[in-house]
């Protein structure tokens, strides 16, 4: 989980500037590089002040969640069924962990149509300020995979820790 935090979730290169990734999406929020940064309307590609602080604090709620999952050995009882609390921690991670991956997609996606854009694949945009039409290739990175598959992951860890932990 960590890791895919870390790794870019979504890159985009401009057809006429040369490189590559000329802005990323990481769960925090987008960056533009170079000219990208100078020269496009920030509207069209920032997040609001609040995302990136909220991002950071879900991130640090999730690592102490599981962090106290290793610790807690309580149970709640829903009728005849007696749950682990950790494994109920465990498992809230993960499925948060999938939503949010699933709602980058969603927004970029959303944000992507509002700018005239395709958040993955190739579109040609209109620069706002001078009109020339731009190519723009937009593509999931390995990092989104990786967020998507650790949600997973923790998911099923969840689901089967009953059978690794010791019961007293």
């Amino acid at each position: 989980m960590v890791y895919s935090w870390y790794t870019p979730w979504w890159g985009a290169k401009i057809g006429v500037l040369p490189g590559e990734d000329h802005m990323l999406m990481r769960p925090w929020g987008i960056e533009a590089h170079g000219q990208v940064r100078a020269n496009a309307d920030p509207e069209l590609w920032a997040m609001p002040a609040i995302f990136q602080p909220f991002m950071w604090t879900y991130f640090t709620v999730c690592l102490l969640a599981l962090a106290l999952s290793l610790f807690i050995s309580r149970t709640i009882s829903l009728g005849r069924f007696k749950l682990p609390v950790a494994t109920l921690l465990i498992l809230f991670v993960g499925l948060s962990y999938i939503v949010a991956v699933v709602l980058a997609y969603v927004i970029g996606e959303w944000r992507a149509e509002v700018a005239g854009s395709a958040f993955v694949g190739e579109a040609t945009v209109t620069h706002a300020m001078t009109g020339n039409k731009l190519k723009m290739e937009g593509y999931l990175k390995v990092g989104y995979y990786y967020a998507l598959a650790a949600g997973a992951v923790l998911v099923v860890i969840a689901l089967l820790r009953g059978l690794f932990v010791r019961r007293t």
